[in-house]
């Protein structure tokens, strides 16, 4: 009995998981899973696992998410390689959006990387 109250009082505490989607283009490209898949073994792994964090325990904060304005959102992820590598992300009928994905080189987000989430998040919510 005890076991069964801990195990409902566990689900209870558990976040319902997000599903998660990665926009597609018109012509049925994915530009961030292929961009993904040429990133190096470990770091594709290291990106995966924190946006599974995100997907089982939304919403989360820094450092890991945080919010770019205007409904997007940036999933930060420091790489194996030592790189940085970021996800820009977006809500869309209860759906995260994987927008775009980059190897960040400089200390802000460049704004043609948000400039380019936001057409794409625009196309995903018409």
């Amino acid at each position: 009995m005890i076991h069964r109250k801990m195990e409902m009082a566990m689900k209870k505490e558990q976040a319902p998981e997000v599903p998660v989607r990665f926009y597609r283009s018109a012509a049925g490209r994915e530009p961030v899973l292929e961009w993904l898949r040429n990133l190096d073994r470990m770091d594709r792994q290291a990106i995966g696992l924190d946006l599974m964090r995100v997907q089982f325990g939304w919403p989360i904060g820094m450092p890991l998410v945080r919010s770019l304005k205007d409904g997007l959102w940036e999933l930060r992820s420091n790489l194996p390689s030592r790189t940085i590598g970021r996800l820009i992300l977006c809500f869309h009928e209860e759906t995260l959006v994987v927008l775009h994905g980059f190897i960040k080189k400089t200390q802000k987000t460049p704004a043609e990387d948000i400039e380019l989430a936001k057409r794409r998040m625009k196309e995903v919510t018409q």
